[in-house]
């Protein structure tokens, strides 16, 4: 029989097993609101309104740069890229009509998840358009590749889709 005077009913499982559900939920509430106010995201560049801040007329200036330019970027890579084994990249770049672009390379590898593992790779011209750098990747997990080619006061961006780093020499 219930009644207020039978403590039994604090002690049934059913009980203990709700209250337990609930004091486990708020628990996890906290420590989900404690990294969300304590933990830094690195999707969000820290300096995001102080770095590379540009005017609309600077930026709208840079895409029709980048629309005139029109050059073309052929990245080449690798069959297998394993974490922390340095593997060859080759990139060509031509402009609109289809001839070399010589320049100054640089290559950024971006983690979203990570950015204080992204870094610079300087690539070497080793003929006329075609370049060549070898990136070893810190972490495993997807990147994606900045290309920057500068040719005196031309300058041309570029990204790649994403390339699988995996531990082992398992194929992309």
């Amino acid at each position: 029989m219930i009644s207020q005077e039978n403590k039994d009913g604090w002690r049934n499982p059913w009980f203990l097993g709700m209250v337990g559900v609930v004091v486990t939920a708020v628990l996890v509430n906290f420590v989900l609101i404690g990294y969300a106010l304590h933990g830094r995201s690195t999707l969000v560049d820290y300096q995001y309104n102080t770095r590379d801040r540009k005017s609309d007329t600077e930026t709208i200036g840079n895409i029709q740069a980048q629309k005139a330019l029109a050059w073309k970027f052929t990245l080449k890579l690798p069959k297998t890229v394993v974490l922390g084994t340095p593997a060859s990249y080759e990139i060509d770049v031509d402009d609109r009509l289809g001839a070399p672009v010589s320049g100054e390379m640089e290559v950024v590898a971006y983690r979203a998840s990570n950015a204080n593992k992204d870094f610079l790779i300087p690539f070497t011209q080793v003929s006329s358009g075609k370049y060549q750098g070898y990136i070893s990747f810190p972490l495993k997990g997807y990147w994606e590749l900045h290309m920057r080619v500068t040719r005196g006061n031309d300058v041309f961006d570029a990204e790649s889709s994403k390339v699988l780093v995996s531990e082992t020499g398992a194929a992309n």
